[in-house]
Order: structure tokens, then C-alpha cells, then sequence
């Protein structure tokens, strides 16, 4: 487990990390997010101890990162955003370089070894010099070096840069793998590939802690209760005039269509669903969905790090209080009808 508390990173007058304070249970995939400028990095490297702090402390595992750095250090497995690798270095000799310095029992090393270069798909790459690796296989080689020792802790800052589309599926399934007996602490800007592996979800703005909880969560508290989504088997004229009928409507967006459905985002006053269901029935449109509009993730974080104070505190004001999702009553399965 690690706990962080009051983090604070001052240059200057400037603060990287301000009164930071968030825990990571044993056994979570835990992502961590931020605009550019947010501070992810600067936290990640005090965690690790790689940087100090202004003020704060952290604990790894019950030890404090600045009072016992080697309990702590041995506790971590770190790969930074950009790998620490050695150009003159074959992959193999680099690896077995980073293990004698994570102190490695000398019987143990030959099979994490084998290992990493298994988990990270860089067998046939082991005698290659790493400077005449790509990109993608120099981010591999890092992470290898991150797993090596299997600390109980690893902590990856934007693993899959570089990596082409089957590389990513590759480190999100072993980022898995890893989460059976590992906590994951990881960093990136996509945002799919967060809501594909994490458990939990941490958002820093400007060095604040903004929100931690499940994706599924925040999506569900920042979707509006009073919005919908409606498919009908109509041309977007046709689907209009009959939403302009129901008075519980009190506004729409053509979302797309194809050449016999039309999508709408439908905001309405109240529970519009079951008018909405009879105004299509009687109009012979038939409704293909109807189902409440929920927040991506990336509008979460959107709203949640906007550059407008006024707008990021709305949207965590909304985070406080209860989700509340439309009921259920009157049309029967929020599903396609």
C-alpha cells in the first residue's frame, strides 16, 4: 500500500504539487491522471523517491520514502516516461546490470530473467544493442527493468508510448497479468486505456487532488439524469417533428444517422420517456433505443480539468452529491425497445 500525505512540491512560488494528499490499496490497478503540467510526473518521482518534497511524506509499504529509502525503493518497480537505458548495452546485459543493482540473489536472477524477457516479449531481442532498438522495443526494455525483482509495487508512467496498436493490447493485458499479485500504479493520457485496465482513477489539476473513485462511478455521477439518447427508424426531419411535440422535451442535438435511423441527444424536463415512446408509436417511427446519456470518461476529465475554474468546480461539485439516474418506471428496460 502506498498512503500520500500533504504532498506539497514548491519551486519558487510555484507549486507543482499542492497539499496532495491519496492512498493505493494492495491489489488495485490504479490510474492516475492530469492534464499536461498537472503534476503526475513530479508526484510519481517523489513516490519513488527520486525527488524530494517541499513538504509531506509517503509511505511505501509502512516505510517512509525519505526516513528509509532502501525499505521503500525495494518495495517499487519504476518505469519513468523516459526509460533509463544504457545505448551500449545489449537488452540482456542492461537487465542483468538493473538486477545486481536491485540486489538479486545471484541463483535468482537467471530465471526472472527469463522472466521479464518472456513477459515483455523481448526474447529475440536479448543480444541486440539497445540503441538500435525502435522506440517501441526501448519502452519494452523499461519496462522489463520496472518488473525485474517483482516488487510488490509498480509504478509506470505512460507505458505505452510508442508502441503501435498491438503492442498497447500486449501491455494492457500484462499490466493485468501484473495485478494478480502486484499493485499498478499507472500514468497515461489515453484515456480508453485507462477505462480498459484501472480499478480505481485518481484526477490532479494543477497539483490538487480533484477526484478519486471507479470509472464506471464517475461517468455514472456526471451524466445528466435529464438527458437521453434516442435512435428512430425516421429520417432527422421527421424524428424532429415528433419530438417537438412532447412538451417534456426542452431541447435536442442530432447526434449522427445512417440512411433510415436518426440519433438525438434529447434533453427533457422530467421523465419524458414514456411520451416519447407513444408520440413515435403514434407517428409510426419506431424507436430502435432509448436509454439515459452517460459521460465518457474523457468528458469527465475534460470537464473536471478545464481551464475555467468556474467549470472545473461545477463539475466536482457534482461529484459530491448523489448520482441521479433516471427511473425506471413507465417504459420497462432502459434498453433498446
Amino acid at each position: 500500500m502506498i498512503e500520500v500525505k500533504n504532498l506539497v512540491k514548491r519551486y519558487g512560488d510555484h507549486y507543482a504539487v499542492d497539499h496532495l494528499s491519496f492512498t493505493v490499496e494492495d491489489g488495485q490497478i490504479f490510474g492516475f491522471l492530469g492534464p499536461n503540467g498537472a503534476g503526475k510526473s513530479t508526484t510519481m518521482n517523489i513516490m519513488t523517491g527520486y525527488l524530494a518534497a517541499t513538504e509531506g511524506q509517503v509511505l511505501v509499504e509502512g516505510h517512509d520514502i525519505l526516513e528509509e529509502p532502501e525499505a521503500a525503493r525495494a518495495c517499487i518497480g519504476y518505469l519513468p516516461e523516459i526509460p533509463p537505458l544504457y545505448p551500449d548495452m545489449t537488452v540482456e546485459e542492461y537487465l542483468r546490470f538493473c538486477a545486481e543493482l536491485k540486489k538479486i540473489p545471484k541463483d535468482q536472477r537467471e530465471d526472472q530473467l527469463n522472466q521479464v524477457l518472456a513477459l515483455t516479449h523481448l526474447e529475440d531481442m536479448s543480444a541486440r544493442l539497445i540503441r538500435n532498438l525502435s522506440k517501441g522495443y526501448r519502452q519494452r526494455v523499461g519496462l522489463a527493468q520496472a518488473i525485474l525483482g517483482f516488487p510488490k509495487i509498480i509504478i509506470l508512467d505512460e507505458p505505452t508510448v510508442g508502441l503501435d496498436p498491438k503492442q498497447v493490447v500486449e501491455i494492457r493485458d500484462l499490466v493485468r497479468h501484473l495485478a494478480k499479485d502486484h499493485t499498478v500504479i499507472l500514468s497515461s493520457h489515453i484515456l480508453s486505456e485507462i477505462r480498459a485496465v484501472c480499478d480505481h482513477v485518481l484526477i490532479i489539476r494543477k497539483g490538487r487532488f480533484v477526484v478519486c473513485d471507479t470509472p464506471e462511478d464517475l461517468e455514472e455521477k456526471l451524466s445528466s439524469g435529464s438527458s437521453l439518447e434516442v435512435t428512430a427508424k425516421a429520417a432527422p426531419e421527421q424524428a424532429e417533428a415528433v419530438l417537438r411535440q412532447v412538451p417534456a422535451v426542452s431541447g435536442y442535438t442530432l447526434l449522427g444517422q445512417t440512411p433510415d435511423t436518426a440519433r438525438f441527444e434529447v434533453r427533457m424536463e422530467g421523465d419524458a420517456r414514456e411520451a416519447l415512446f407513444y408520440a413515435f408509436a403514434e407517428a409510426r417511427c419506431p424507436l430502435v433505443e432509448l436509454r439515459p446519456r452517460m459521460a465518457s470518461l474523457e468528458e469527465v476529465f475534460l470537464d473536471l480539468t478545464d481551464d475555467d475554474d468556474t467549470v472545473a468546480a461545477q463539475a466536482a461539485a457534482l461529484l459530491q452529491a448523489p448520482a441521479a439516474p433516471v427511473e425506471k418506471e413507465g417504459t420497462g428496460d432502459e434498453g433498446d425497445l
